[in-house]
């Protein structure tokens, strides 16, 4: 039983996310977020809640104690809430991190609005941990699974990308953990 938590689970990315992520065999889901009452008592059914603020190390380490793969889905100050999930992992030897940053984080100049997707970025880079780092084009709520990755080094392509091909891409992470390690991508629509 892989347990598995959702940081920032009331964006509705991760709403699409915690869709395509239940389904799974052998998947224990939790959800971290401010208010439970933001997430509908269908999509939150069995699974385990923490109320908490990611900008709180207290509470960030309480919801990742014990599990086997954190997905990070937050906007707001991310250097901070980066540095806190990073510091809790590693003090409680978990491993494996998937975290949403944004297409153009290597621009130059940077735009002042991705800078704090960028910092999450660096910080999860340095942090030893098994890392899979997806920069996604804009999200749409197209009903279509289609979707194009480009690593790190190469030029960003495509276009707006629907919320259920990123979060196809997730649960494909999440049940196969070994894929895509240490790998930093950029995700859209072909």
């Amino acid at each position: 039983m892989k347990k598995v938590i959702v940081i920032g689970a009331s964006g509705s990315l991760a709403k699409s996310v915690i869709e395509a992520v239940k389904p799974l065999e052998s998947i224990k889901l939790s959800l971290f977020l401010r208010n439970k009452n933001r997430i509908s008592k269908e999509l939150s059914k069995d699974c385990e809640i923490f109320e908490g603020d990611a900008l709180k190390f207290d509470d960030i380490k309480k919801a990742v104690s014990g599990q086997d793969i954190v997905y990070v889905n937050l906007e707001g100050n991310l250097e901070l809430m980066t540095e806190n999930i990073v510091k809790a992992m590693q003090e409680l030897g978990v491993k494996r991190i998937i975290a949403i940053s944004s297409i153009g984080i290597y621009e130059t100049p940077l735009k002042p609005v991705l800078v704090p997707y960028r910092k999450l970025a660096d910080i999860i880079e340095k942090s030893g941990l098994d890392y899979t780092i997806l920069r996604p084009d804009w999200f749409t709520n197209i009903d279509e699974v289609d979707y194009t990755l480009t690593k790190k080094d190469q030029p960003e392509t495509g276009s707006a990308i629907s919320r259920k091909s990123i979060a196809d891409f997730v649960s494909k992470l999440v049940n196969y953990p070994n894929l895509y390690v240490n790998e930093n991508l950029g995700i859209s629509k072909p």
